[in-house]
């Protein structure tokens, strides 16, 4: 199978570090809000991967996480009047009921941030004894100039990467820092946010960390694919790579990242924060599951693209297509082949677009069937 490495940028064969076995994680939500397209074409992705190895006999460890402890969600706890924690846990509980309906898979571990705090401290105390990391006043920052490759997965310039974390929560303005672009790693909580006892001071953890702990807690100091959205690049992966490298003195921490494009919708990126988005929820009043996961999976995992409801309708005509020939008498083609130019399409860049253009191709029923199966479609 060859991968795009969004840190080498290009096609690479992919090779785990054991046979047959791979480590995969996943960045997850913050739970504030509901599940998007955007996040659902995400996760439908990698759903989609974990499946395919475990057609060619791969075993998968994927873990992915809840960030149930972050500035966005105290800040929309602190507007809509809730506990944070029970904001988390209801967007949560919403999220995995999406997923659920879509017939996504649960990973292996799916854990929270607020699960991880011991590790977080543990490797944020390594971070400071080695000297990547220093304390001012309660808080703890990472500091990237004692880590020479930062910047390089995302190839941005240094003006870049300082507009980019002033526009993503980096806090470049803190007088505690000594490099405007050094992260936080721990942060004293203010009197009316969460807390946990740590060496420093009374907090909580940085945003960066808790990915680099529950990657280290849950599947090991290096793993084979490390997934998210294209947004998360920088900074969110670029300190992870600093700080895990740093914390275990061992390189590459990610064999193959990946990175998925983003979805557009009404001419912008569909998010939270411009409220353009299209409701998984909603659109599940009208379409099945299979005709969403169809029209998902219609777009290769790397490619930016707009969302409309002609789509829609496409996806479910194909659907209703292809599930009207499983009722048919077998047409006797040579199955063996049509399953192989299936398999050839996922292995080149996980290339879904092509493989489902091979399945609506393809005249033998049980291949048909099999390749259906494979990509998570559901059968009455």
């Amino acid at each position: 199978m060859k991968l795009y490495n969004s840190l080498t940028q290009r096609l690479e064969n992919f090779i785990p570090q054991i046979e047959k076995e791979v480590t995969l994680y996943v960045c997850g939500i913050t739970p504030y809000d509901t599940t998007h397209l955007g996040h659902a074409f995400l996760y439908m992705q990698f759903d989609a991967l974990v499946r395919y190895f475990s057609h060619k006999g791969y075993k998968t460890n994927y873990t992915q996480n809840i960030t149930d402890i972050d500035d966005d969600l105290l800040k929309r706890a602190k507007r809509d009047g809730r506990d944070w924690k029970e904001l988390g846990d209801f967007w949560t509980e919403k999220f995995i009921t999406d997923l659920k309906n879509l017939n996504i898979q649960m990973p292996t571990h799916y854990v929270k941030a607020t699960g991880s705090i011991e590790k977080i401290i543990e490797m944020t105390k390594i971070l400071v004894e080695k000297g990547f990391a220093y304390e001012v006043n309660g808080n703890v920052y990472f500091e990237i100039s004692k880590f020479q490759p930062y910047g390089r997965l995302s190839g941005f310039s240094r003006d870049q990467m300082l507009q980019i974390a002033k526009e993503r929560g980096g806090r470049v303005d803190d007088m505690n820092k000594r490099d405007p672009l050094d992260f936080i790693l721990w942060l004293k909580s203010e009197p009316d946010e969460p807390s946990w006892d740590s060496p420093w001071s009374k907090g909580r953890p940085g945003w960066h960390i808790e990915c680099s702990a529950m990657v280290n807690e849950f599947l090991g100091e290096s793993i084979d694919i490390h997934g998210g959205g294209r947004d998360l690049i920088f900074p969110h992966h670029e300190s992870e790579i600093a700080q895990s490298e740093s914390y275990t003195g061992k390189a590459p921490y990610v064999g193959t990242w990946m990175h998925a494009a983003m979805v557009m919708y009404q001419g912008e990126k569909m998010s939270k924060s411009l409220g353009n988005m299209v409701m998984v929820s909603d659109l599940l009043k009208t379409y099945s599951p299979n005709t969403i996961r169809y029209m998902l999976l219609s777009h290769q995992y790397r490619k930016p693209w707009e969302f409309n409801y002609e789509e829609m309708e496409e996806a479910q005509r194909q659907v209703e297509e292809v599930e009207a020939r499983f009722k048919k008498e077998t047409e006797g083609t040579d199955a063996r082949v049509g399953l192989e130019e299936f398999e050839k399409a996922m292995e080149d860049d996980f290339n879904t677009p092509r493989a489902l253009a091979i399945l609506a191709e393809t005249k033998d029923i049980n291949t048909a069937s099999q390749m259906f199966s494979i990509f998570g479609f559901t059968t009455n």
